[in-house]
């Protein structure tokens, strides 16, 4: 029996993970960052690679770990109420609210610089979308060897294209990092702002739903032991994780050197193609639409079938996939018109609600062995968590809906009972406050049952 995969079938692994998780919207975030950072680009490398790298490979080692058949089983750990609740969220996060409209709006912005001065670009956007997401509808509902064509013809395309962009960038820089000065949040606290901006990559949420794929493709490869296959999915994902490390420190400094070009941009799509107009001139900038577009969207068709198929196994005797497929396409397609920055923005306290839940989910997964996965322990961890994560997601919201809640008095009551809360770290001491707590209650219980 296979007990271990070879270097290049694991290499397989990882590159198929790779692409899983990286997409259009992996660079407009790690560009801005760099435009934010400047000169403190190192500390806020390391908080980015905590969230948008560390994170999700955990994410995915924590499925192999548990040996859990998907996100619904593990977060099941809890109870089977909340195993319904964060399967649901975390699938509409990187779905149909937030990531799936993303891919359509970052495409846009590919293609709006080359639009004539004067042009009304949301209606251009509402007609571009309204063509992207017939497309993902079309695909999703006729299966087809689409997004294998795109992922094995597109990607390597826009890969080439961007080391082609990003070594030019960096081999002709318009100005030195160290001379870049930092923005607001930047200055002082520049790891710990990385860190929360690593948040709208989404892959930590992602390496749970994306877990189950890694280890089917596994087992495919004649692996059948649950330790063995374990070991592989983490191996795998220190390939991964290097892969996409490197992309994010030459990406990053490419931002920080393009203030020297360019004002901060109002999202990293925009920089993006402000820098690649610069270096590589109008056949650039198309290139770049193109393919940013057709990675988008098969990445889109992936998460419109992936969704529906979720819902699916959680839903049997619900709605059929087809109407799921529709549902999420057009609700998707109405998200998108609002913009790629108000996304951005509307996603902030969504994913500062869900992250620390994944975060502590992951971690507790991992250690499990330690207690036996009891469920005393992931009960007690994930309810102080949610407590604490629910102040940050107050503290996030836009103004009008803050007042409406009177958030101004949660804040401040947040502010002074939650250590880290101006970090947005608020959840951290509370997590370890469950993790004590639901230890004690684990070995009260075992006493009385002892007696």
């Amino acid at each position: 029996m296979v007990s271990k995969l070879s270097f290049k079938q694991r290499f397989l692994v990882a590159v198929t993970l790779f692409g899983m998780f990286f997409g259009a919207g992996n660079l407009i975030f790690p560009v801005h960052l760099g435009q934010l950072a400047g000169r403190n680009v190192v500390p806020a490398l390391i908080g980015f690679i905590i969230t948008a790298v560390t994170i999700p490979i955990l994410g995915v080692a924590a499925i192999g770990n548990t040996h859990s058949d998907g996100l619904h089983s593990l977060a099941s750990k809890v109870s089977k109420g909340y195993g319904y609740f964060f399967t649901c969220l975390l699938y509409l996060t990187i779905g149909p609210f937030f990531a799936i409209p993303r891919c359509a709006t970052t495409s846009f912005t590919s293609v709006e610089l080359m639009l004539a001065e004067g042009t009304d670009k949301t209606l251009w956007l509402f007609v571009f979308s309204f063509i992207f997401f017939a497309l993902v509808l079309f695909f999703s509902l006729r299966p087809s060897k689409i997004t294998i064509w795109i992922g094995k013809i597109i990607n390597p395309l826009f890969l080439i294209f961007l080391g082609i962009l990003v070594v030019t960038a960096l081999l002709n820089p318009a100005i030195k990092v160290s001379e870049v000065v930092p923005a607001d949040g930047y200055v002082c606290g520049a790891l710990f702002s990385a860190f929360i901006e690593g948040y709208g990559t989404m892959d930590a949420i992602a390496g749970l739903a994306f877990g189950i794929v890694v280890i089917a493709i596994i087992r495919d490869m004649g692996l059948k032991e649950d330790n063995d296959i374990a070991k592989e999915v983490l191996k795998s994902g220190i390939i991964t994780g290097t892969l996409m490390a490197v992309i994010y420190i030459a990406t990053i400094v490419m931002g920080a050197q393009s203030r020297g070009l360019f004002e901060t941009s109002a999202n990293g799509g925009i920089a993006l193609a402000q820098i690649s107009n610069h270096y590589l001139g109008s056949i650039g900038s198309l290139v770049l639409a193109l393919t940013v577009t057709f990675a988008c969207l098969k990445t889109a068709i992936g998460l419109v079938t992936s969704c529906s198929e979720a819902f699916v196994r959680m839903f049997p005797k619900g709605l059929s996939y087809n109407i799921w497929a529709i549902i999420f396409t057009v609700f998707s397609f109405a998200i998108s018109n609002i913009g790629l920055s108000n996304i951005i923005n509307y996603s902030i306290p969504v994913l500062m609600f869900i992250y620390p839940l994944a975060i502590v989910l992951i971690l507790l997964a991992l250690i499990g062995d330690l207690f036996d996965h009891d469920r005393t322990v992931y009960k007690s961890v994930i309810a102080f968590t949610l407590i604490a994560a629910v102040f940050d997601l107050v503290k996030t919201l836009p103004a009008n809906l803050q007042s409406l809640m009177q958030g101004e008095k949660l804040i401040a009551f947040g502010r002074s009972i939650l250590p880290f809360f101006d970090l947005n770290l608020g959840w951290l001491v509370p997590s370890f406050v469950g993790l004590a707590l639901g230890l004690v209650l684990r070995f009260v219980q075992k006493e009385k049952r002892s007696i």
